[in-house]
């Protein structure tokens, strides 16, 4: 096995070498991107044959298991509280960031691991649609619905600055999609170029005929087609995930859903921060924004 992936390394190099992509030169070897790419940075750091000679020299004997001392394992689940279940991406950024430590997040998930009851991993290589695309603020807004049993979430994101607004209905209708339309763009959003929602009846009728009132387009993603609601159903996942839970709620208990929801939303915008905003909240990143303008 050793000896087959020398031979891969060289003949993964000398492609590397000729122009040929790292995704392509993976597939033709049957490797991961990431393990070429390990490769060839090894290689272009110390040179092809020395680079072998570390390899071969690595897989003599065997090796311990590297240890994560009790301190490091008690801020990293520490980090994993205090940021609602956040993912290991961010506590390698966290990490970083306040403590001054590089780990993998593969190492992070080991740890959280022993801990955690954790999710499987998501399924790579998945067909996907397209997926709106925004360069500017109120750019594209998304909206969809998550049902809570007899209490129902309206929830809308600025899929650039990642802004949401979120309100609770004791029902699903377009009276109940018109009044969170108003809410929404009255209170945060103002106006759009593009406003996007799945094809579910709350967006219809009463909705539908007043949409232009705050968007220049409208458009229902394609049902079926993965990803063209990515934004606002990434966001329904942390709103039952950081918030509400997956529990079925009585419309009786409504009041302190949305006081606990305001609460989310607080600190959902002024604390919480998004590895796609470069770890800033969504509160700063636009204060920042306007700033350089």
């Amino acid at each position: 096995m050793d000896v087959l992936n020398i031979t891969k390394i060289t003949i993964a190099w000398e492609m590397y070498e000729s122009g040929i992509p790292k995704a392509h030169i993976a597939s033709k070897l049957q490797l991961t991107r990431e393990t070429v790419h390990i490769w060839i940075r090894a290689i272009q750091a110390c040179g092809l044959l020395e680079f072998l000679d570390k390899y071969t020299n690595a897989k003599k004997g065997s090796r311990e298991n590297r240890k994560i001392d009790g301190l490091l394992k008690a801020r990293i689940y520490k980090l994993r509280e205090k940021y609602r279940d956040c993912c290991g991406q961010k506590i390698r950024e966290f990490l970083q960031g306040e403590y001054g430590i590089t780990l993998s997040t593969t190492t992070i998930y080991k740890v959280l691991a022993e801990k955690y009851q954790l999710r499987s991993k998501w399924k790579k290589n998945q067909s996907r649609g397209p997926i709106p695309e925004a360069s500017n603020p109120r750019e594209v807004i998304q909206m969809d619905t998550v049902d809570f049993g007899d209490v129902f979430a309206f929830t809308g994101v600025d899929i650039f600055t990642k802004e949401v607004n979120v309100k609770l209905y004791p029902s699903l209708t377009a009276k109940d999609g018109l009044d969170f339309l108003r809410s929404s763009f009255d209170s945060r959003f103002h106006h759009t170029n593009l406003l996007q929602t799945d094809g579910g009846p709350e967006f219809k009728a009463e909705f539908k005929q007043h949409v232009f009132d705050y968007a220049d387009r409208f458009r229902v993603a394609r049902p079926y087609k993965k990803n063209e609601q990515a934004y606002i159903e990434s966001f329904n996942r942390s709103l039952r995930k950081e918030c509400l839970g997956w529990s079925k709620y009585r419309a009786d208990e409504l009041p302190s859903l949305s006081r606990e929801l305001t609460d989310y939303l607080v600190y959902y915008h002024t604390k919480r921060p998004h590895m796609s905003l470069g770890m800033k909240t969504p509160e700063r990143f636009l204060k920042e924004l306007v700033s350089d303008i």
